[in-house]
């Protein structure tokens, strides 16, 4: 079984305006409301991909049985702990020519909802594959995922093979990578933002600092770069590239987040890096050239004309 972990899970509320007037009232022309946070985008792309999964995090409130209900509606099994104070969050991107947005805080995770969440996580076999994706709630330490793999006992060398795949930014990252896991998928402002430098589009440097945070530990490295493509790193010593394929990219919320979700089913599905890294290189597109998460026969069409380079 899969599993995604969301700790900061939000409504996603787009409106967009013909004109933004502060200090009067405005009527939007477009309005539409999803289920956010990079965990449940990876179960939702999963979904479309035919592969189940179980999302698990926090909701509060009354946004969040709204957010267990459109989760559900998606096909995704859902697991969450309703914590009793605060309510969960809404993200508001406001489009008025630009695009404005306004993120929601969230509730207070107190330490007895860590500590049922542990509680479902120690439960995970081997083979099972596990997902944390994306940031944390105020409150809660930067050392939460690398907690998570401390608690549950991941070792791989040892017999509890789960598949941990981390995406997150700075020390939320680089705190997991003594725990060796399967695979980390920085974007390459976050690969940069670790190390303290600008790589840009720059596949060598990527590639380079990437190797870095294998010798720190990750098993295989996906870097994503937006219209740049994107890097792998394998633990067997392999580089790939891989530039992103044509198309006019209409919306990058959630492309990374599918980006994931398409190597681990590529991977579940052979065993074989190019075809996992093919696989996610064709659903991160799709949904870059969608305005919903990628679709199997988007992600069909596409896969073809990726092209990768050893």
């Amino acid at each position: 079984m899969i599993y995604t972990v969301t700790l900061n899970p939000a409504l996603d509320y787009t409106v967009s305006v013909e004109s933004l007037k502060t200090g009067t009232v405005n009527r939007t022309d477009y309005e539409n409301i999803l289920p956010g946070g990079k965990g449940i985008n990876v179960s939702a792309v999963l979904k479309n991909l035919g592969f189940d999964s179980t999302a698990l995090g926090f909701t509060a409130g009354f946004t969040g049985f709204e957010l267990n209900r459109l989760v559900m509606n998606m096909g995704v099994e859902c697991d969450f702990i309703a914590v009793p104070d605060g309510f969960t969050r809404i993200n508001v991107k406001l489009i008025a020519g630009d695009e404005t947005e306004i993120n929601g805080k969230g509730p207070i995770i107190t330490e007895k909802y860590m500590e049922m969440l542990f509680r479902k996580l120690i439960q995970l076999r081997s083979d099972d594959a596990l997902v944390l994706a994306g940031s944390v709630p105020d409150g809660v330490s930067d050392r939460v995922y690398a907690d998570i793999l401390e608690r549950i006992n991941i070792d791989y060398m040892n017999g509890r093979n789960v598949i941990v795949i981390v995406d997150a930014a700075g020390k939320l990252l680089t705190n997991t990578l003594k725990f060796r896991p399967f695979l980390i998928k920085p974007n390459i402002h976050e690969l940069g933002g670790i190390f303290g430098v600008n790589i840009k589009g720059d596949k060598d440097s990527a590639v380079k600092y990437a190797r870095v945070l294998q010798e720190m530990g990750a098993r295989n490295v996906l870097v994503s770069m937006a219209e740049d493509g994107a890097v792998l790193l394998t633990e067997d010593g392999g580089a790939m590239m891989c530039p992103a394929p044509e198309g006019d990219a209409i919306n990058s919320v959630g492309a990374g987040d599918s980006m994931v979700a398409g190597f681990i089913a590529g991977w579940l599905q052979k065993h074989d890096y190019e075809y996992a890294f093919r696989t996610g290189a064709a659903s991160g597109s799709a949904s870059a050239f969608s305005q919903e998460l990628a679709k199997a026969e988007d992600v069909g069409r596409i896969i073809n004309d990726i092209k990768i380079y050893k």
